[in-house]
């Protein structure tokens, strides 16, 4: 079975762990969603590099700075600079950029401040809050999404008690049934008893939430000068909130596409539906 490759980029004041599918096509990297890891990119970039040859890298985005949720968080400007001087380290040119949730925003950062070429961009349920968002600072408990991540659970004393757990929350209970494995292997980690806990802590996720309120997106989105698609979940709630159909009319190259019966977490649900949508994007 095809395994990428952990590998660490040194930047002048951090590192940066990432999994590497080694090829001779063209450059895809792939940029996961608040909280989640890139492992679970795993089943979409294995077919990618071992059926199409293309070269994947597929970043980590959780602890690579100390960062105080109270203070700010983790602010995706930075975070868009520091992958803008990861492909810089890595020579990565022009390469197609897929991101997921905050990724998609990271991806859209990096292309439209910091000036990444990129070939295209895959943007699926990109995290463009409503501008009312980006003009007010809320602590953490008012939050929509940290004030529930900062309770999340983070303790189970074994794999099949995690397995069991995720299976019953609404959040987990559409994943397919590999990308959960992934998550409870690599997404979680064994304590000194035993226990499981989880990789990216509560405190570190709501720390990378927080810092989503820092720079509108908005105005950037007519900058963008590649091809782009953005991807919704026919049934993600963020719909409520977030207008992807008006974005993508103001990307001069956008198009959109929607996934009928997918939430929020559309490549964790259908990861085969995203590898013949992504595949057919990139191909065109």
């Amino acid at each position: 079975m095809l395994q990428p490759i952990l590998k660490t980029v040194d930047l002048n004041d951090s590192q940066i762990q990432y999994l590497h599918y080694p090829g001779n096509g063209p450059t895809i990297i792939m940029l996961h969603a608040t909280g989640f890891l890139p492992w679970l990119w795993h089943p979409i970039a294995r077919e990618l590099n071992k059926n199409h040859s293309f070269e994947i890298i597929a970043p980590y985005f959780c602890d690579h700075r100390e960062t105080d949720p109270d203070k700010g968080g983790f602010h995706w400007a930075l975070l868009a600079q520091d992958f803008y001087h990861m492909c810089l380290q890595l020579d990565i040119q022009n390469p197609h950029l897929i991101g997921h949730s905050m990724g998609a925003v990271v991806a859209t950062l990096s292309h439209t401040v910091c000036k990444l070429q990129a070939r295209t961009m895959i943007l699926i349920e990109p995290i463009f809050l409503p501008d009312p968002f980006y003009q007010t600072m809320m602590p953490v408990d008012q939050h929509p999404l940290a004030g529930k991540s900062i309770r999340r659970k983070n303790y189970w004393k074994d794999a099949n008690e995690a397995y069991q757990y995720l299976r019953s929350k609404a959040l987990f209970q559409n994943w397919d049934e590999e990308m959960l494995q992934l998550y409870i292997k690599h997404g979680m980690m064994p304590l000194d008893d035993g226990g499981l806990t989880l990789t990216c802590s509560p405190k570190r996720e709501v720390a990378l939430l927080m810092g989503g309120m820092h720079h509108n997106p908005w105005p950037l989105l007519d900058q963008i000068q590649c091809p782009t698609l953005i991807i919704e979940g026919g049934t993600s709630e963020n719909q409520q909130v977030i207008d992807l159909k008006k974005a993508t009319k103001m990307i001069p190259q956008g198009t959109y596409q929607i996934v009928e019966k997918a939430g929020h977490l559309v490549p964790m649900e259908f990861p085969m539906v995203c590898l013949d949508i992504l595949l057919k994007f990139i191909e065109k």
